[in-house]
């Protein structure tokens, strides 16, 4: 890691294999890394969760017959990791989206 780039703080999750392919965990580390170096990152690879809140995003992963999202919140010195998840459905389940807020809210009242 660079002196300049952000660190990552985990505020849930993982990114392991398994469950991720091999595959899967290096795509998610290569971005991860584009993020943490002050990179803005577009479709099809991350896309904005005004829902969540303001700088929320979510990575998009596709693995082999799975495909994982990884919700995150850019701040100026950190990038926070709020979910990790399989998508299953088109939309991201309301309780993802209400947990993912809980976690921002914790984070920025520290």
């Amino acid at each position: 890691m660079r002196k300049a780039d952000k660190p990552l703080v985990w505020l849930h999750g993982a990114v392991k294999t398994p469950p991720f392919s091999v595959h899967a965990r290096i795509e998610t580390g290569v971005l991860l890394r584009r993020l943490q170096r002050g990179e803005n990152i577009a479709l099809p690879h991350s896309r904005p969760m005004p829902a969540i809140g303001r700088a929320c995003h979510e990575l998009r992963i596709q693995d082999a017959g799975r495909t994982w999202r990884i919700v995150y919140h850019v701040d100026a010195t950190a990038i926070a990791i709020l979910e990790v998840f399989a998508k299953t459905t088109q939309q991201t389940p309301k309780a993802v989206i209400d947990t993912c807020k809980a976690r921002l809210r914790l984070y920025t009242s520290i």
